[in-house]
């Protein structure tokens, strides 16, 4: 049987996963451990470093669609339209004049994020005016600009293997618009359907998500995905007496990752 390798430690306390932790230099692993490297048909965890390395080699790795999707917005919302996910009507602008080209596909008021390598919520703005639009648009290049949706929460659903392991309502304080905990987010477990939670996992298999956190929202009826998140916090875990890792053993455990 060939040995379960990880790179990444968030399976460090399975026994059936021999992790080798993450080094800056692939020869800065011994001989033995880069045989098994060679030998592992699914690398777990594998980093942005070594992920297209391995892709590579012809090999499987877990979490599929993770580190190229992390932290990358425009990536996500070009995934979620050609695979015909819901989502908030968003549009991307760059070039000369992109306030004038924006004002006339959105009105306000209009939500702006920086589209990469922004979370808990501190790249997300509402814009209501001309001159918030142009105080935006002077921290990023490429604007990624998304209607601005009448909810006060939505629900963080993570999934392992496409099934749920966890979801909580994320309540937004009032006079907030964005509902992060980070930024004083109320956590329930309160009143959560059994649809919103199919959807999610729908949308896991159909994005080839293998881990993820995804934020869903219901506005008007329906389910949107308004992101989905690879790095997710563990408040809601920790308030729910759960422990994400020990879930994530689990999981290998039976089989299903």
């Amino acid at each position: 049987m060939v040995e379960r390798v990880a790179l990444g430690k968030r399976l460090r306390h399975s026994p059936l996963v021999r992790t080798l932790g993450l080094r800056p230099n692939i020869e800065d692993y011994s001989e033995a451990e880069l045989e098994l490297l060679r030998k592992a048909e699914t690398i777990y965890y594998p980093s942005s470093l070594y992920e297209d390395v391995f892709l590579a080699l012809g090999k499987k790795v877990f979490p599929a669609n993770y580190y190229r999707y992390m932290g990358d917005k425009v990536k996500q919302t070009e995934l979620f339209i050609l695979l015909g996910i819901p989502h908030p009507r968003t549009r991307f602008y760059q070039g000369l004049h992109r306030a004038e080209r924006i004002l006339r596909d959105f009105s306000y008021p209009f939500i702006s994020k920086i589209p990469r390598g922004s979370s808990q919520g501190r790249g997300v703005f509402l814009v209501r005016s001309l001159e918030e639009l142009q105080r935006y648009l002077e921290t990023s290049d490429l604007a990624y600009i998304q209607e601005h949706l009448p909810i006060d929460r939505d629900l963080r659903i993570v999934l392992v293997g496409a099934k749920v392991v966890h979801a909580y309502w994320r309540i937004a304080p009032p006079g907030e618009y964005r509902s992060n905990v980070s930024l004083g987010g109320r956590i329930s477990f309160s009143n959560i359907k059994n649809g919103p939670l199919r959807f999610a996992e729908h949308v896991a298999r159909l994005c080839k998500f293998d881990e993820v956190g995804l934020d869903i929202c219901i506005c008007q009826g329906n389910y949107l995905v308004l992101e989905a998140n690879m790095v997710y916090g563990l408040k809601g875990f920790e308030k729910a007496g759960l422990n994400v890792y020990q879930l994530l053993t689990e999981r290998v455990s039976a089989g299903a990752i």
